[in-house]
């Protein structure tokens, strides 16, 4: 179990793991993304999760966002093999820990729209019913609970019935989680109030923090303090850098916000456990942790 997040100092998470594995020098440009690494380049990840160890971070997110029996069907990979696959995600991730007992493995449950490669996972509502997506989530978060990872990362959620959906395909799996949506301003991509998505977490014991990824820095500031007052449970919190993401140019454009003070203010409003999502790498985990370390 992880420890208790109601108490003592809030957990640095690790940023974003596509781009450390781009700096690297792979390429991520398969539909997979860098779930096809699991198969082809293992070294890389655990190389990539290494490296925000070495930068002070203490709950590592695997490379399982975008690993799923469908996806890794559509390049002939059999189920006995994706699970492995799936599992692997939680190993590696273990494995760049270095046995150390104060870093934690989150296994990452990202989205449906994930699967499908075409930026639907930031917008939602696909067409399929609460119970299709639960149909669809609960194989791959059995087979990622089987590898024991330390928690579930039910991350970048879009909108509130994939949340209900995951939530029901967690239960009775036995291992703790953190329900973490992707936002726009005080909606979900799906345009929801965030106060009826945060709601969604509370009274659940199996979730231990609710929050946002994968969104402006500044559309998390406002999100702590409402996740935490909604839901009444500890803060999850790992926005993107700032930058955003040109579809059409197939780049990144605008200015970096993400700035480690901010942590203070997260930390005052409830959040718990910390980190970067896209384009935050290890120099700024770094920074945040040691922000972290002169707030202790």
């Amino acid at each position: 179990m992880p420890p208790d997040l109601t108490l003592g100092t809030p957990l640095v998470l690790d940023g974003g793991l596509s781009n450390q594995l781009a700096a690297q020098g792979c390429d991520l440009s398969d539909p997979l993304w860098s779930a096809r690494l699991l198969a082809d380049a293992p070294e890389q990840i655990e190389a990539a999760h290494a490296a925000y160890v070495r930068a002070g971070a203490r709950v590592l997110i695997t490379s399982s966002y975008q690993a799923t029996y469908e996806g890794f069907a559509r390049r002939g990979t059999g189920r006995e093999e994706a699970s492995a696959l799936l599992r692997r995600s939680v190993e590696l991730a273990r494995s760049a820990a270095g046995g150390r007992t104060d870093v934690l493995v989150a296994a990452s449950v990202g989205p449906y729209g994930a699967m499908l490669a075409d930026g639907s996972e930031y917008r939602g509502r696909y067409g399929l019913s609460v119970r299709e997506l639960e149909r669809f989530h609960r194989p791959r978060i059995e087979a990622l609970a089987e590898a024991g990872p330390d928690l579930l990362a039910l991350e970048t959620v879009p909108d509130t019935d994939e949340a209900e959906a995951l939530l029901r395909a967690v239960e009775g799996i036995g291992v703790p989680v953190w329900l973490s949506y992707s936002i726009d301003g005080d909606l979900t991509r799906a345009g929801q109030p965030l106060e009826a998505a945060f709601a969604l977490a509370a009274g659940r014991d199996e979730v231990v923090a609710v929050g946002v990824n994968c969104c402006a820095p500044r559309d998390a500031d406002h999100a702590v303090a409402l996740a935490a007052e909604v839901s009444g449970k500890p803060v999850v919190v790992y926005p993107n850098s700032g930058e955003e993401w040109d579809a059409q140019a197939r780049k990144w454009q605008g200015e970096v916000t993400f700035e480690a003070s901010r942590v203070r203010d997260w930390r005052s409003a409830g959040a718990r456990l910390i980190g970067g999502c896209c384009r935050v790498g290890p120099d700024q985990i770094a920074a945040l942790a040691e922000v972290m370390r002169q707030e202790v």
